[in-house]
């Protein structure tokens, strides 16, 4: 019998990838999905899925959702995702966050031991303010949170870990450090660049690229690969613990933006600083220590990051061509 897999926000960027991986496994695909969401990122394979119209901020919604589902597996991927717009949006940040993950645990509670197993999504964020001799980051680092959007993640964590050792619910938390690839959302900042290159070469748009904080320097990896560590710690991953998902490899935001720019197809395009890209605070460097997740279920990121830069510039020109 197929196992059961529920991923909440499967119509998203990470949720569709997921969703594709878990099909490949053979599994069973339940998703939920507002009545208002997009769904072009799973449309290649919505017959293939099982979806049902949830409002995970309301309990009894998540009650029918769980009870329809009858899950083996649970990742909580839905969430208000943008770091940008938690600062204008703190409270429904913190509210959407924290509710759905609550309303989730509440509604597997009553299974106890033969609760599914649950995988919290964290972020790399909860780590914030990271000094210099604390880098590469290992889970046991002091969780130092810069934005609403991380102490929302905080929350999660936190609330992940409190369930499993109140009540002993197979719960698995992750911390992902930034991952990107195509589908992804062009809110955030490779894919932002990748888009506007795509629409220049296409010529809906001067030659004028717009940017923000080019001095982060971030770990970045492949989604393909992040989707695939967390079906690993839904395999193997042991319940109570964190694990960091990253490639232990750093890029400034400059050098994204140097690196699209000398695969564009237009030359002499002009990047310009827009202040409304920039944050009221913002982390220098996050860098992850992969070796416990490395150790403990034998995953590491294998796709390079120049093939995902690469394939999600041509994602957003194919995109740009359709349009």
């Amino acid at each position: 019998m197929a196992l059961r897999v529920l991923i909440t926000g499967i119509t998203g960027f990470v949720g569709s990838h997921l969703a594709e991986y878990a099909l490949a496994e053979g599994a069973e695909v339940w998703g939920s999905c507002r009545w208002r969401s997009k769904t072009e990122n799973i449309d290649h394979m919505r017959d293939k899925l099982h979806l049902v119209e949830c409002d995970l901020r309301d309990l009894s919604s998540v009650q029918h959702l769980v009870e329809k589902a009858a899950p083996d597996y649970i990742v909580h991927l839905a969430a208000q995702s943008f770091v940008a717009s938690s600062w204008h949006t703190p409270a429904e940040t913190l509210h959407t966050n924290s509710v759905s993950q609550v309303n989730l645990l509440e509604a597997i509670l009553p299974r106890k031991a033969d609760a599914p197993r649950f995988i919290a999504i964290g972020s790399s964020e909860e780590y914030g303010m990271v000094y210099a001799d604390e880098v590469p980051i290992k889970e046991t680092n002091p969780l130092r949170p810069l934005s609403p959007y991380a102490v929302s993640k905080v929350t999660q964590d936190l609330m992940g870990y409190q369930y499993f050792q109140s009540y002993g619910l197979p719960i698995i938390r992750t911390r992902a450090f930034n991952h990107e690839g195509p589908r992804r959302g062009d809110v955030f900042v490779t894919s932002n660049f990748a888009r506007q290159i795509a629409e220049i070469e296409s010529g809906v748009r001067p030659p004028v690229l717009y940017v923000g904080n080019l001095d982060a320097r971030r770990d970045y990896t492949d989604v393909r690969d992040i989707v695939r560590g967390y079906w690993r710690l839904l395999e193997a991953g042991t319940a109570g613990e964190v694990y960091n998902l990253c490639s232990g490899r750093e890029w400034a935001i400059r050098d994204v933006l140097s690196f699209l720019l000398n695969r564009s197809r237009v030359r002499d395009i002009k990047v310009e600083l827009d202040p409304s890209r920039l944050r009221p605070s913002d982390v220098p460097l996050l860098l992850g220590d992969p070796s416990k997740i490395q150790r403990e279920v034998g995953w590491q990121a294998k796709i390079p990051f120049e093939q995902t830069l690469d394939d999600l510039l041509e994602y957003w020109r194919k995109r740009s061509r359709a349009a």
